[in-house]
């Protein structure tokens, strides 16, 4: 089949698929000619252009005088004399004087109430629309249907004991949460209200109220018999919905059939790290997806029990509140897009010197676009009640990047027509040079940031590659243990707690990346609210209900109050490399700690080059399963590359390893009817692009797996398209 020509406009040349897009989809409605788009995309890519190019030099530039100052002293390593080297660099820049942050417009999800945060590939508009819809959540389903009681439920027909301890666990949170003047809420017989009070009968026939009365603040029904109670504290709402006549509500004393909590506030749209996206008719997938859901009217078959029904976006909620007066909740999550980082360049747009235009300009200008439709509507109606779109910007090197940032969301608003920092900017602090600078990031971007958190999967992953010549990493799972990483998610808070986010926007925290484990879950995150960041990312609807419960538990408004004017760690504490000291590992140890690094890079990279799948729940050696995506395919491919590059491991027993591990992962996927196996020739690009991520990892720019993943992945397209024709 013969291929389109690229459509030429603006000095650009410009994918048939992509410019159609923009013109029949994107451009109408939105108040913006296409003249004056396809300049100002042309602007964007010939003006800064150059810029991206002088900053991804640098990178290279500080890479290769870090890795010469690390061969120099690699048996004579003193903290305090590579200290003043990075300074000397410029890697490490001067601290400037106090500020404070300034950004106005930001949503309330934002600014004030704090809670889980959902990350989701936007090309998958089910995916995309689940998390949208997961601003509320069942918390009866999610203790019932994962391992959050301790156990995982059995399969089969609903277990009435299991039904049981789910409920005296949810009664016993609520007793914690929104504790009675008296009593239990275990006893409860019945939920009315009476003159905007909420009174509970408990069984041995007493009245009483909650032992903070304001913490009741709205209800559905009629008062003496409600069908719902809603509660709030620290900001979060708490819906107990009552009917009698369900299977659940029929057997419980107070008619409870479920426990609803407000649970994703926020929701990052993602065409970064979590989606397969290497053209133009990719790009098309994840800007319609998210144009719909700016919009309102994107929607998703979905097939559940034998029936099929469209999945669109949820809609308010309406309760009546103690005074009488109408209250709406909101239904969605408030969602924000993530945009590429500098590195990639995309074949979609071709500019007048015959460039593939940056990839990261092209997503700011289109997913700005498509934000402008949601700004045309009523503030009730939209995603953003404030008039705001929120860009997040991933790896980012450095306040000179974090400043090219904002300098390209300043075009796209003159171009669009927005009024100055409409585009809030989220800056994720997963880069080494970015956390020993954040205070300086910050402050080029004091006027539009709205978001920093630590990914602590990428930093690792960076942290590795800048000290590839130091010497052999540690072992993975021991890197946790590591000071720097302690010093890293305590630094972030700090700083951004000195800088003003208090009360102004996020201060994040990383992925759970475990989503079958939930209980260890539960028991373990609720150290991020407690760290003082006001959101955390979850990986899924579940995980977001279940981790809602401890924005519920800890004050965190009050935490960041008591963390602020303190810094916790110093830029010693984050210049600590995590080299081994004892290098004394068995041949076990070391063949155990190959074998989990490849299975995680295959299991992720055979469904990424064969699939086109971003991201996935893929099994590690013990086959607990983990999200998997770039960042984490980072970690792993780097750590290999490190112990290639310093003799621990040699390249023949790496190789061997790599056809072992997929083998296994053959295994794994065998009941998948797309699955295309790996051994036994171990020729596949989907093998090959693994190994090269491996094999070449030292010398990919910062460690990335970008280039090599795109790279192969145009190639197993260009042979499905081959084989159509």
């Amino acid at each position: 089949m013969d291929r389109e020509p690229m459509v030429s406009v603006a000095a650009l040349s410009v994918e048939p698929a992509l410019y159609r897009f923009i013109q029949e989809e994107a451009l109408p409605s939105s108040g913006v000619t296409s003249a004056v788009f396809w300049q100002g995309l042309a602007d964007l890519i010939h003006d800064f252009g150059p810029r991206n190019r002088e900053l991804l030099q640098r990178r290279e530039d500080l890479q290769k005088a870090i890795d010469a100052w690390h061969r120099e002293h690699r048996n004579e390593f003193a903290p305090s004399s590579y200290r003043a080297f990075l300074e000397e660099l410029g890697y490490i820049e001067p601290e400037g004087p106090d500020f404070q942050i300034d950004t106005l417009g930001v949503d309330v999800e934002v600014v004030a109430v704090p809670g889980p945060q959902l990350v989701v590939p936007v090309t998958n508009a089910r995916y995309a629309l689940n998390a949208a819809n997961a601003r509320w959540g069942s918390l009866y389903d999610a203790f019932y249907g994962t391992d959050a009681l301790g156990d995982a439920p059995v399969p089969g027909p609903y277990d009435a004991a299991r039904g049981e301890r789910v409920i005296a666990r949810v009664r016993a949170l609520l007793d914690d949460i929104f504790p009675l003047d008296q009593g239990s809420h275990a006893n409860a017989t019945a939920y009315a209200v009476d003159s905007g009070h909420l009174r509970v009968a408990l069984s041995d026939q007493r009245v009483v109220g909650l032992a903070d009365a304001t913490q009741f603040v709205g209800c559905c029904g009629e008062g003496g018999s409600p069908s719902s109670i809603l509660l709030r504290r620290y900001g979060l709402h708490v819906e107990l919905r009552i009917e009698r006549t369900h299977a659940v509500g029929s057997s419980d004393p107070a008619g409870i059939a479920d426990v609803l909590l407000e649970s994703a506030l926020t929701a990052i749209m993602d065409c970064e790290d979590s989606v397969a996206t290497v053209d133009a008719e990719d790009k098309v997938l994840a800007y319609r997806n998210w144009l719909g859901l700016m919009r309102g009217d994107l929607t998703a078959e979905v097939t559940s029990r034998n029936r099929s029904f469209a999945r669109r976006l949820a809609a308010d909620r309406i309760y009546t509140a103690p005074d009488g007066s109408a209250l709406r909740l909101r239904g969605r999550a408030l969602m924000l897009v993530r945009n590429v980082g500098l590195l990639m360049t995309t074949p979609a747009v071709i500019d007048r010197d015959g460039n593939e235009a940056p990839e990261g300009m092209l997503d700011a200008m289109i997913t700005a676009l498509a934000g402008m439709h949601d700004l045309s509507k009523p503030p009730v109606d939209r995603n953003s009640p404030e008039g705001s779109i929120y860009i997040v910007k991933p790896k980012l090197h450095g306040p000179a990047e974090v400043s090219l940032a904002v300098d390209c969301l300043a075009h796209v608003e003159r171009v669009l027509g927005l009024p100055a920092h409409t585009i809030k900017l989220g800056v994720m602090d997963e880069e080494r040079r970015t956390t020993l600078n954040l205070k300086e990031c910050l402050r080029v971007a004091k006027s539009r940031v709205a978001f920093i958190n630590t990914g602590f999967l990428d930093r690792t992953g960076d942290e590795i590659h800048t000290s590839m010549e130091a010497g052999p990493m540690v072992r993975k799972n021991e890197m946790k243990l590591e000071r720097w990483i302690a010093a890293y998610e305590d630094w972030n808070v700090d700083i951004g707690l000195e800088c003003g986010l208090h009360g102004r926007g996020q201060i994040g925290k990383g992925m759970w990346a475990a989503p079958d484990l939930m209980a260890k879950m539960l028991a373990e995150k609720i150290g991020h609210p407690r760290a003082g960041a006001n959101c955390a990312w979850v990986p899924s609807p579940t995980a977001a209900t279940l981790h809602a419960t401890h924005y519920l538990q800890v004050d965190v408004r009050s935490r960041q109050l008591e963390l602020a004017g303190t810094r916790r760690e110093s830029v010693d504490d984050l210049l600590e490399i995590p080299v081994s000291r004892d290098r004394d590992w068995s041949k076990d140890e070391i063949r155990a700690e190959l074998r989990n690094n490849a299975q995680g890079i295959l299991g992720y990279v055979v469904r990424w080059i064969d699939q086109g799948v971003g991201c996935s729940k893929v099994p590690d050696i013990h086959d607990v399963a983990l999200m998997e995506d770039r960042a984490t395919c980072r970690i792993s491919s780097q750590h290999i590359a490190n112990w290639l590059h310093h003799d621990v491991v040699d390249a023949e027993t790496v190789r061997a390893v790599m056809e072992e591990m997929a083998v296994t992962v053959d295994k794994q996927n065998a009941a998948d009817p797309s699955y295309i196996p790996m051994a036994p020739a171990f020729d596949g690009l989907a093998f090959k692009a693994a190994c090269a991520l491996v094999f070449d990892g030292a010398a990919q720019p910062s460690g990335y797996t970008e280039p090599t993943l795109h790279e192969y992945r145009l190639q197993r397209k260009a042979e499905i398209e081959a084989a159509r024709h």
